[in-house]
């Protein structure tokens, strides 16, 4: 049974709709939820992470749709519950941050508009929708998995209200970006500025009024999501109980939320992403594990356990849940048979041989690094000099900075740009960075790039595939944009020259090198565990070379280093803390005031499938919040800084290999 909030004299656990989604995640979760003496990992600047993804601004549009509604501003959940309810006796109103409550779960709705006994609760999102071509179901008629936490979020907010209020008929809506939708003014995305109150505590207002244009040109949609609610209200859950229609999970959350009660959950796939997991320093600091738990009780481990790699941590495996469930979670129990490791014809390792080195390295605890020497050397022998290392900063902005562009159009605001010559020597010989507010700085970044790489012929590196999706993507901006662009075709033959296209089955004569593809291929070290992320294998390379460790020990800037910065002089690199070298990315200042390390180290984990977090908050900071002249300047040497260390990042690795093989 639900119970009330008078059982507890203290404030009542109800099972909120971010609760709900932990709970959809991993039961067990919602015990280590909110509790001070258990490590969590997870950023707790939500406004922060709205800033990256663009959700303040989406949120702020969508109210514009909907004017003249009260806005529930107190954080109490009792007094949010009471003005609620008064407003929904009017006629007619529209409320944002509408609160509900029913026995013990609780919601707040982004936008909810009553006419009647008819309440449209609109849901959110800072993600994009086509209502022509997307679609939330499967060929089968399922929910789609990329739509399962959007869907069952409206649709746990939906039941709460429904209960609540019983006697109204409830309609339930998603509002976001339409993919298909152009920006009908210049400069929209600038009318959303984020403040701070008195007390520190950022928000966002609306600088300026909304056009009418803006208004009945909605570049956000609204799309009925009540069939979708219908079939997972119909639809049996499989949980830790057992399979379960919708409003039984829910009942069995919330009474052991609110009881306090552990659900004790089996080691699954989710478990490698578990933001309960404690690091080694939070450990000898004295926080709980809930992850370390988690694992005891299930698998009967002690703590020399957690020492030993598991199937979690192997690269690219897609049958890490299949073994865990047949008991298989250590990589000593795996045998050859179980990756059947097999070439696919080509140089270097295939994806299941480099499974097998992992694990191999790992039962044998061997920690030295591999090399493919033979295959490497002739992969540089290809190469012309001078070499060329760039790396891209990158945003998708939610309402666009231009009129006649679409929402989370990709944006390039920053490049950085090494040089190493054939005599070894290094330069920082460009960089980019642009921040003006408001500004779309997609073309003046080619030309800048342009202007740096058509110098010579050199060879151009990038690392995994981000600089070549963005300027393919730039391409076909310049292609279909209708404002008269002079050098348009110039900018279109550079971008050619420089990229690959498998839908123009093209590759042009001065392709980049992906250098994520040569570490897959010919490059592996345990201390990289299962990434390839430049986080990842810089650090990693550093450690194995002394070659490195020798010349990055001491300054390396100016005449006397040799090597060329725009934005370091007096710096080394190299830095030891318990005999190992400290990764160079932790040397850095911080991009952000007042921020907890592990918030930062969670932007900044730059994996080869997403795009530098820290880099585009930083850029969103400087596009809509209000700073002074001195802040805005060393936010922007901040990320220059940043940037400059990814490219050299790269020189480093490439000086590791070239030691290695001789």
């Amino acid at each position: 049974m639900l119970r009330g909030e008078g059982v507890f004299s203290i404030k009542p656990r109800y099972l909120s709709k971010s609760r709900f989604k932990l709970a959809l995640e991993c039961p067990t979760k919602l015990y280590y939820d909110g509790k001070a003496d258990y490590a969590n990992q997870k950023i707790e600047d939500t406004f922060l992470m709205a800033l990256a993804d663009g959700g303040f601004q989406v949120g702020e549009l969508a109210k514009q749709y909907f004017p003249g509604g009260v806005e529930i501003k107190t954080l109490n959940d009792n007094d949010a519950i009471k003005q609620t309810s008064e407003l929904l006796k009017k006629e007619q109103v529209i409320i944002y941050e509408a609160a509900f409550r029913y026995e013990n779960l609780f919601i707040r709705a982004d936008i909810l508009f009553k006419q009647g006994n008819h309440i449209e609760l609109v849901e959110v999102k800072a993600k994009s929708y086509d209502l022509n071509d997307d679609s939330f179901l499967t060929k089968k008629g399922s929910i789609k998995s990329s739509w399962q936490s959007y869907l069952y979020d409206v649709a746990f907010q939906k039941y709460v209200v429904e209960c609540a209020y019983p006697d109204y008929y409830i309609s339930a809506y998603l509002m976001m970006a339409d993919k298909t939708a152009l920006c009908p003014t210049d400069k929209l995305n600038q009318k959303f500025r984020i403040k701070k109150d008195k007390t520190g505590r950022k928000y966002v207002l609306v600088g300026k009024p909304l056009l009418p244009e803006e208004l009945d040109n909605p570049i956000l949609c609204r799309v009925n999501v009540d069939d979708y609610c219908d079939i997972i209200y119909s639809t049996k859950m499989e949980s830790v109980f057992g399979a379960l229609y919708f409003d039984e999970f829910v009942v069995k959350m919330a009474d052991c939320y609110f009881s306090d009660v552990r659900i004790a959950s089996s080691p699954s796939l989710t478990c490698s992403n578990c933001e309960f997991k404690a690091t080694e320093q939070e450990i000898k600091a004295g926080l709980k594990s809930g992850y370390h738990e988690c694992w005891k009780e299930s698998l009967g481990w002690d703590d020399p356990g957690f020492l030993e790699p598991s199937v979690l941590d192997i690269w690219n495996f897609r049958k890490k849940n299949q073994y865990i469930n047949e008991g298989i979670i250590k990589m000593t129990d795996l045998r050859i048979g179980d990756i059947s490791p097999k070439s696919d014809g080509k140089p270097g390792l295939s994806s299941s041989e480099r499974q097998w080195l992992q694990i191999e390295k790992a039962q044998a605890n061997d920690k030295t690094f591999w090399i493919d020497k033979e295959n490497l050397r002739r992969e540089m022998d290809k190469w012309v000099y001078p070499l060329h290392f760039i790396d891209f900063e990158t945003a998708m902005a939610a309402i666009p900075f231009n009129k006649g562009r679409y929402p989370y159009e990709g944006i390039a605001f920053q490049y950085s740009h090494h040089i190493l010559y054939q005599d070894g020597s290094i330069k920082h010989f460009g960089q980019y960075l642009n921040a003006e507010p408001g500004v779309f700085p997609n073309y003046d970044f080619v030309r800048a790039l342009k202007k740096e790489l058509e110098q010579d012929q050199g060879s151009i590196f990038r690392y995994a595939a981000h600089e070549n999706t963005y300027l393919n993507m730039i391409y076909h901006q310049l292609l279909v944009d209708p404002d008269d662009i002079p050098d348009r075709e110039v900018l279109c033959s550079f971008i050619r020259t420089i990229t690959e296209s498998r839908d123009d089955k093209r590759k042009g004569p001065r392709s980049m090198v992906d250098m994520w593809e040569l570490v897959k291929r010919y490059y592996y070290d345990p201390a990289m565990g299962g990434s390839n992320s430049i986080k990842r294998v810089l650090p990693a390379i550093l450690n194995s070379s002394k070659y490195l460790q020798d010349k990055y020990s001491k300054p390396i800037y100016g005449a006397d280093g040799g090597i060329i910065s725009l934005n370091y002089k007096d710096w080394k690199w190299i830095e030891y803390q318990d005999g190992k070298v400290i990764d160079p990315y932790r040397l850095l200042p911080k991009l952000f005031e007042d921020m907890p390390d592990i918030t930062m180290e969670l932007l900044s984990d730059n994996d080869e499938l997403k795009d530098g977090g820290a880099a585009l908050t930083a850029y969103a900071q400087l596009q809509f919040e209000e700073m002074s002249e001195y802040e805005r300047t060393e936010l922007s040497k901040a990320l220059l800084k940043y940037c400059e260390l990814d490219t050299l990042a790269m020189v480093m690795i490439y000086e590791g290999w070239r030691d290695f093989i001789g």
